[in-house]
């Protein structure tokens, strides 16, 4: 029988933590049982709506949504799990954004390069510049995931925005950018390390 999304809505505004948690764990199992429409049209947004948890449970779907993309109908629908992967890599709790932005590594070598233009880099470039030094952070660990598959323009709009989160106000975020400098230094063309990267450097030293 289909699993009725009332029952996991039911499930997850448990007040029993556990509870909340074996069925982010069963999230698999459930969106099986729904079929991979309304997991992309009911399940996917529902759980994007509901990120207010305790961190264990946020982690545990940080986590469940890395491995998602066939249950959504595979790579031609993945962007349909960045919303609430997302959400999931402003909170503030580490632990919880570090699994998102693991999953949105994960996830975004399933994009076709449209896609990843389309969906993922807009994702990267709202992450960069948010009000949140939770969000900016996050970024950081995504820009070389999506740089070589990108075209000229939007990788010299991803540079701004990778020289913009090293100059940042806060020093968690200048700690973030300069601890993934050596990761997208690997991927950058030559030039633009002397021209971009170098300058960069300098001014986290």
């Amino acid at each position: 029988s289909l699993y009725p999304i009332a029952v996991l809505i039911d499930e997850l505004r448990n007040e029993d933590v556990q509870l909340r948690l074996n069925s982010i764990k069963k999230l698999s199992t459930i969106a099986l049982a729904l079929g991979v429409e309304r997991t992309r049209t009911e399940l996917i947004p529902f759980l994007t709506d509901t990120i207010y948890d305790e961190d264990e449970v946020l982690l545990a779907l940080a986590e469940q949504l890395g491995n998602f993309t066939p249950l959504v109908g595979g790579p031609e629908y993945v962007h349909c799990l960045l919303p609430p992967l997302e959400s999931l890599a402003t909170v503030e709790e580490t632990v919880v954004r570090d699994k998102a932005v693991e999953s949105l590594r994960n996830i975004s070598q399933q994009h076709s390069p449209g896609d990843l233009e389309q969906h993922f880099v807009p994702l990267v470039k709202r992450l960069a510049s948010g009000d949140w030094f939770t969000s900016r952070t996050s970024a950081c660990g995504l820009f070389s995931v999506c740089y070589p598959r990108v075209g000229s323009t939007v990788r010299v709009e991803l540079r701004n925005h990778f020289r913009n989160l090293c100059q940042d106000d806060t020093p968690m975020v200048r700690r973030a950018a300069a601890s993934k400098l050596g990761e997208f230094a690997k991927i950058v063309e030559l030039d633009c390390i002397k021209s971009d990267l170098i300058p960069m450097w300098a001014n986290l030293a």
